[in-house]
């Protein structure tokens, strides 16, 4: 049961949920993409490490290994801090919020995007050792020297890009330059997979561009999903990453079988650059910041939303009458003195902007 709900993305949707709601608005972008590279990297190290560990355990070792670390993460909860703030939505199901998020472009696209992504980790780790073994004459059991180093090398360059992306707002150019790197590195793997170095290349390129966009990915998530809804736009994304693993390690394994190593390599290629295509629909996000303020008791609650959406600069409010708080999303850069001004007079009292 526990490893079909985390098969399913029922523990990292509920984890992004949660990290959203203990981060400020301004550092959430930067707890998203530290959170989406440590999953890269817990993917790879896994990857790394498992011929070694299960070399050094066995198979049964090996599921106690991962029962001491479930207790652990368990037990890490404890020192998790206490979330005061209050994100349903009682006007809307969350059937209404599902297909809600369903219908947005942009975020279709995204899912697609963290489908491919790991699709293509997990064919790659399944396909790409007998590889090192026949090419590159590297044993299984020193694989995960292979990958570490490359895991290393792949962070220096994942950091200046989430850096690029956030504070000059070049979040969809690298993006594309991402996906792009991993459809170069796997053109690499089909023409040069006889060659031990050029195969290290083409791995290298992958993983550095898997780096980037396994960062970039929850960052433009959490911009782009609706206030309202961003915990079920969350848990469709967790859904697709795994079920793109699920994919990716069928797919794999049909490669191996095909025992035709440039098809399979030109298969995956074809499957990234599909990705590629799909993405170039891709809007660059809305920089936008959260404001939570209490509703006025003295004043319609519809003639004041209007009033706040007629201020440049405020692009979304959803009332949560229930709770008697507004959410609102503000385009920092849009507001001005005069928008300032309206604001404190709506509000009745002098907000940080």
């Amino acid at each position: 049961m526990g490893r079909a709900m985390a098969g399913g993305g029922g523990v990292s949707a509920v984890v992004m949920a949660l990290l959203a709601d203990i981060t400020r608005e301004e550092q959430r972008s930067k707890a998203m993409a530290v959170m989406g590279m440590s999953i890269g990297v817990s993917f790879m190290v896994a990857f790394s490490l498992g011929p070694w560990l299960t070399s050094l355990v066995g198979i049964s070792g090996l599921f106690w290994v991962t029962t001491i670390m479930g207790i652990a993460a368990i037990s890490m909860l404890l020192l998790v801090p206490k979330v005061t703030r209050h994100h349903r939505n009682y006007q809307q199901g969350y059937v209404t919020q599902l297909k809600q998020v369903l219908k947005m472009g942009d975020l279709n696209r995204l899912h697609i995007s963290v489908f491919a992504l790991h699709l293509l980790l997990t064919a790659m780790f399944i396909y790409m050792p007998s590889q090192l073994i026949e090419f590159a004459d590297i044993p299984l059991s020193r694989h995960g020297l292979v990958y570490l180093p490359l895991l290393v090398i792949s962070l220096f360059f994942a950091f200046p890009s989430i850096i690029l992306a956030e504070k000059y707002r070049k979040m969809r150019g690298i993006f594309l330059t991402a996906i792009g790197g991993i459809v170069l590195g796997l053109l690499v793997l089909i023409f040069g997979f006889e060659s031990k170095y050029i195969l290290l290349l083409g791995l290298a390129l992958f993983f550095i561009a898997f780096n980037v966009m396994e960062a970039l990915l929850p960052s433009w998530l959490s911009k782009s999903a609706p206030i309202q809804s961003k915990a079920t736009a969350m848990g469709v994304n967790a859904s697709s990453q795994f079920l793109g693993a699920f994919f990716g390690g069928m797919i794999g394994g049909q490669l191996l079988i095909l025992n035709n190593t440039s098809m399979g390599w030109g298969i995956l290629t074809a499957i990234a650059v599909v990705w590629l295509l799909i993405s170039f629909g891709l809007v660059q996000p809305r920089y936008l910041s959260s404001l939570v303020i209490r509703l006025p008791e003295s004043k319609q609650t519809d003639e004041w939303t209007s009033q706040l959406l007629a201020i440049r600069g405020i692009e979304e409010v959803v009332v949560m009458p229930d709770q008697q708080v507004a959410y609102i999303k503000v385009d920092k850069q849009q507001i001005d003195d005069a928008a300032r001004q309206d604001l404190t007079h709506l509000l009745g009292k002098e907000v940080a902007i």
